[in-house]
């Protein structure tokens, strides 16, 4: 038995005759005052011991249609938040797209990003294993810690930009008395607490935080649905043909599906607890219901703020302030109490940014010994003091954050999915996993399939990405050569094309 800092979770190796055989490597040795203010701080009531180590069967506690109907909640609570308003406010701003064309392009781009995410989320309750952990038995051991620094870097960078949303309306309530950085401040902390303790609270937060929120937004849809420019066309840009309009759809349709997809390597993290009864069927279509509805209704608000900045003088002006200003100007009619709505909207991102705190927490465990050495809530204290410097160094180039960086992300985990979705169908149908080997090297696959099939993957997606600082040679070729953001598209292609064989030649030489 190796014994690890968390007070609650030893690591027993059982599952075979030929685990005797494995090299286990000894326990780093922890100074004794460490250990006991860590035993201190985690016996705090609701606080959270475990990290990455498996939750057993015997561990995990009943489910009910109460607990399937959490599921949902959760993820509601955690997208109806002002940074999801922002993504809906790209297809007008950014893509020059109208009304119904930016609508459709996120309503349909959210259900196919949800319905990836809804997927990855069925593997909690079957293995017990975080989603970095179950990256494992599809990447190989060491390549599945590539695809845990890109989740900590995605976890990392969502928060960030909410944060500084967040600041951005707090700012702009105070009229400019509060700065940005103090917005910043609020939310971190409000966000650290949480995170902090982990699962029970932040469960318990996400079921009540949802009504404030949800209230918040009808008012704004209420108040401000007067200035939606619903009759707004698509532009073709000047010196550009028709065919522009297409490729823009395709672009928006793109970022739109990246955000939902975005918390995929993340999805199983908050179902580990749960029985290996638990219906898959459920939890996916809980997980789907609970991300497409609240996309689906920010987008909505988001691209009625956007387009409404075309009719609007004020609105406009707002927006040439910040995202977080047109938020504001949204609630003007309603003076004070605007204001207050305002101030709900932006500590409602605190329920966007908790499920991510906590996931890149245990992805940060997944690294190495020395990642798991040290206690869960440290990495939250951690990634929060790394998403507060971010949110501050950034706060002046938002969008910029956005479209150029965050983007990208979307593509490591269409690949990523395709690659789990292949090994799933075509080489597991039948043997299936054995979830006890999470650490053991000798089981898991060597990953020289999968690393390739990635690798191979994300160079689909750099010919076909169109960004700022960068357009492939493929995707400036997309609509008469307007140039259309095919990143995703091309990525899935080329690792659906090469996984399968690659992956056939890896069993039938090295076995596993």
């Amino acid at each position: 038995m190796v014994l690890d800092l968390e007070k609650n979770a030893p690591v027993v190796e059982t599952s075979s005759s030929s685990d005797s055989d494995k090299e286990i490597p000894p326990p780093i040795p922890v100074p004794h005052k460490l250990r006991v203010l860590n035993d201190k701080i985690e016996g705090l009531a609701g606080l959270e011991a475990r990290g990455i180590v498996r939750v057993l069967p015997e561990e995990r506690h009943g489910i009910s249609w109460l607990e399937y109907a959490q599921v949902c909640v959760l993820w509601y609570s955690a997208n109806i938040t002002a940074n999801n308003l922002v993504t809906g406010m790209l297809g007008p701003l950014l893509f020059d797209l109208g009304f119904v064309d930016s609508m459709l392009m996120a309503t349909f781009g959210c259900l196919i990003g949800s319905a990836a995410t809804a997927y990855m989320s069925i593997w909690g309750p079957q293995s017990g294993n975080r989603t970095m952990i179950v990256a494992r038995y599809f990447m190989g051991y060491w390549p599945a810690k590539l695809t845990t620094v890109l989740n900590i870097i995605i976890m990392v960078g969502y928060g960030t930009l909410s944060t500084i949303i967040a600041g951005q309306i707090l700012s702009a309530v105070s009229g400019g008395s509060m700065t940005i950085i103090v917005g910043i401040v609020v939310v971190a902390l409000i966000g650290w607490v949480v995170a902090v303790f982990g699962m029970k609270v932040f469960h318990t937060y996400e079921r009540y935080a949802a009504i404030p929120q949800t209230i918040v937004l009808l008012i704004l849809c209420g108040v401000g649905a007067k200035y939606f420019n619903t009759n707004s066309p698509s532009v073709i840009p000047e010196g550009a043909t028709s065919a522009s309009i297409t490729a823009n759809r395709l672009s928006f349709f793109s970022l739109s599906l990246s955000v939902p997809l975005s918390w995929a390597g993340a999805a199983s993290d908050f179902y580990v607890y749960y029985p290996e009864s638990t219906s898959k069927r459920l939890v996916f279509l809980m997980t789907f219901i609970g991300l497409w509805v609240s996309f689906t209704f920010v987008n909505a608000i988001g691209v009625g703020l956007g387009s409404g900045t075309f009719i609007n003088e004020d609105w406009n002006t707002a927006y040439g302030t910040s995202s977080g200003a047109l938020i504001l100007a949204g609630y003007s009619s309603l003076g004070g109490f605007g204001k207050f709505c305002a101030v709900v909207v932006a500590l409602g991102v605190v329920s966007n940014n908790v499920p991510g705190c906590y996931a890149a927490a245990l992805d940060c465990q997944v690294l190495g010994r020395f990642g798991k050495m040290i206690p869960r809530w440290v990495w939250v204290c951690f990634i929060i003091l790394v998403e507060f410097v971010c949110s501050v160094a950034g706060r002046d180039h938002l969008f910029d954050i956005f479209t150029n960086f965050l983007a990208l992300m979307g593509y490591w985990l269409a690949i990523f999915i395709t690659i789990v979705l292949e090994e799933q169908l075509i080489f597991r149908r039948r043997f299936g996993f054995d979830w006890t080997k999470w650490e053991d090297q000798k089981y898991l696959p060597i990953g020289a399939a999968a690393l390739t099939s990635f690798l191979i993957g994300w160079a689909g997606a750099i010919i076909g990405m169109f960004q700022a600082w960068y357009v492939g040679p493929v995707a400036v070729r997309v609509g008469d050569g307007y140039g259309a953001d095919i990143g995703i598209w091309l990525g899935i292609a080329f690792a659906l094309v090469t996984f399968a064989p690659l992956r056939w030649l890896e069993l039938k030489k090295i076995g596993r």
